[in-house]
């Protein structure tokens, strides 16, 4: 496959930056926060940075689709789809802590090709292309090479619906605290990706996510040398909404674990 036309990370890079710019500025100020549900929330910075996305990529690619997590989007018909989260790490944000992003990736024909994610705090620009490589502010990126997972640090996170789905969640978690060395929880699945395709966390695993919030992560991951799955271990959909990455020597054994909680379920046993 052929580089992506350079356009297309240029502009990535140009859009998540400038929502950098704008998470940074507004940080730690008052600002109006909604709920989408019990626990999902909005604020007007996440609606603010969307917007300038959208107009900057209409502008740039009038012909190209927009999917983004607050304003919808996802025309038929479009080959050139941008998918674009404006603040992944929208409860941080809310509540002061400075563990959140912006993240966008484009897909051609239904496969992502280009992705950036950027980190305003630690000013950390990740970055792939399909076929080129991933970077880390410039600098080529490679996952782990953890090949147990009793020295492995996983990272994970909560679904919305984790109030009602309490028993199922926790004991997931449950049983791959009894396996891994660690297991953190940032509140940011863009950045949960991108620190396992630059090697600080040998696996991610997280259900009921949206493709905003693992497209760009996803190719970083593969792009750095990793692997990423269902959690079912079946190939990826991002519009399905669960997802396991690794360093890719650990992957099939995070399946394990997986398969063996859900098995134990589906026999009635915790």
């Amino acid at each position: 496959m052929s580089a992506p036309d350079p356009r297309y990370l240029a502009t990535a890079i140009e859009v998540v930056t400038a929502a950098g710019a704008i998470q940074r500025a507004r940080f730690g100020q008052a600002i109006r926060v909604d709920k989408k549900g019990a626990i999902d929330l909005v604020t007007e910075v996440d609606v603010d940075v969307e917007r300038a996305a959208r107009a900057l990529l209409a502008s740039r690619f009038p012909d190209h689709d927009i999917l983004a997590e607050e304003l919808g989007g996802g025309r038929d018909g479009a080959s050139h789809r941008w998918v674009f989260d404006p603040l992944d790490g929208t409860t941080n944000f809310a509540h002061g802590v400075p563990i959140f992003c912006a993240s966008l990736a484009l897909e051609i024909d239904g496969e992502a090709v280009v992705g950036a994610v950027f980190d305003p705090n630690r000013q950390e620009l990740f970055t792939a292309e399909r076929g080129v490589g991933a970077w880390l502010n410039g600098a080529p990126i490679r996952v782990s090479e953890t090949s147990t997972l009793i020295d492995a640090l996983l990272v994970t996170g909560f679904p919305y619906d984790v109030h009602d789905r309490l028993d199922e969640v926790i004991g997931l978690f449950k049983a791959y605290v009894g396996k891994a060395r660690a297991i953190r929880r940032l509140g940011s699945a863009a950045i949960d990706l991108c620190w396992t395709a630059a090697g600080r966390m040998d696996g991610f695993w997280e259900e009921n996510l949206q493709p905003w919030d693992t497209r760009a992560g996803a190719l970083l991951v593969e792009e750095a040398g990793g692997r990423v799955t269902g959690l079912d271990g079946k190939r990826w959909d991002p519009y399905a909404r669960h997802l396991l990455a690794s360093n890719g020597a650990l992957h099939d054994a995070m399946l394990e674990v997986s398969q063996a909680y859900r098995d134990r379920r589906l026999n009635g046993t915790p």
